[in-house]
């Protein structure tokens, strides 16, 4: 497992809103796009933050891959959801993607198949943060 990190100058709603364009020219799609700011999801189930609580979770996806390899094996759909986290802190937006590489999904399920899509689909996203910030 791994922690991408990085940061822009760019404020957090544009740079949420470049991430999306870049992922949609990647053929992903924004998953949880109406429940991604955290803020308005926990003011749904009435919970306070602060507010300055900027957190933001993209779960990116493409529905067809998706379906096609949890399909093929339904163990895998544990290690499929993919989040990038964006928030605000020292004047910047931080940028977090936690990822698996192909080693620990092939020591997990024993799937070198699945393995190698996992590395492509996580360093495709990663790309794709490269590009928005």
């Amino acid at each position: 497992m791994q922690l991408y990190t990085n940061r822009t100058i760019k404020p957090l709603p544009q740079f949420v809103a470049d991430l999306e364009q870049r992922a949609q020219q990647h053929d992903f799609i924004i998953h949880n796009k109406g429940a991604m700011d955290m803020a308005r999801s926990f003011a749904l189930h009435n919970v306070p933050v602060r507010e300055d609580f900027d957190i933001h979770m993209l779960q990116f996806c493409k529905p067809a891959k998706a379906a096609q390899v949890m399909s093929a094996n339904p163990e895998r759909a544990a290690l499929m959801p993919k989040f990038v986290i964006a928030f605000s802190q020292d004047n910047h937006t931080q940028v977090r993607f936690l990822h698996y590489d192909a080693q620990t999904v092939a020591q997990l399920l024993g799937d070198d198949r699945f393995s190698a899509i996992i590395a492509g689909a996580s360093a495709e996203i990663i790309a794709t943060i490269e590009e928005s910030l």
